[in-house]
């Protein structure tokens, strides 16, 4: 999951980063409110946490202003202050959640979890498909019950093709989910771990197929299989 991090504490800001990394998700942080703002900033983003107290615009400003662009991604907001007026205000400007400082990472985590899963219409930390299940919690893969270890972003990519079973993922959203605005990922690189996963769940199962103009699809075969060059090609 890619998230965005708003926050001008750059000592808070750092250690929230390190624990969502932790998680396997992908964060990018801004200190100020008016880079927030930037258009269409926000869509690069599965979720949001947001603090209130900005320099250059407010976050309850800059979630007016994602929400009037029609951004429809979670957001979480933190403050300082746990004043009922506050809280409410919030809430009805377009927050899902909030914290309030100083607050347990532990908690911030399980609340991104469960915007997450609330976002995405589930009820379960767990995806499965045939016999391959993915603990997203503890970000472990099993096969039958026995650990299977991918890279981090061939685990993203996993995660990506397996909550979509069946539906095509589109090679901008891969891009967008794995790359940062520290890394060069392209469609290129895209290829490259698809090459890779393809002969790996093929192994299990699975099958990614490639729908040429659109993306990729995963799909369950009967028995394990064997890549064909022609789904090796460029989606």
């Amino acid at each position: 999951m890619r998230v965005l991090l708003v926050e001008d504490d750059a000592a808070l800001s750092l250690g929230v980063t390190r624990a969502l990394e932790r998680e396997g998700w992908q964060v990018d942080c801004l200190g100020d409110g008016r880079q927030a703002m930037a258009p269409g900033l926000i869509n690069l983003y599965e979720l949001a946490v947001l603090d209130l107290g900005l320099p250059g615009a407010d976050g309850m400003t800059v979630l007016r202003a994602w929400r009037s662009a029609g951004a429809k991604q979670p957001v979480l907001l933190l403050t300082a202050r746990d004043e009922l007026s506050d809280r409410v205000a919030g809430l009805n400007a377009g927050a899902d959640d909030y914290l309030v400082k100083p607050f347990d990472l532990p908690e911030l985590i399980a609340r991104l979890r469960a915007l997450k899963r609330r976002a995405e219409g589930r009820v379960s930390e767990t995806l499965s498909v045939g016999d391959l299940k993915m603990d997203l919690s503890h970000r472990e893969l099993s096969y039958m019950g026995e650990a299977v270890y991918l890279s981090p972003r061939e685990f993203a990519l996993t995660e990506m093709l397996m909550q979509r079973v069946g539906r095509v993922v589109s090679k901008d959203a891969i891009v967008a989910r794995l790359s940062s605005w520290e890394a060069d990922f392209s469609e290129n690189s895209v290829e490259v771990y698809v090459h890779r996963l393809r002969k790996r769940l093929g192994e299990l199962g699975l099958a990614i197929r490639t729908v040429r103009g659109f993306g990729y699809v995963l799909e369950c075969c009967a028995q394990p299989c064997v890549p064909s060059e022609p789904g090796d090609g460029p989606a």
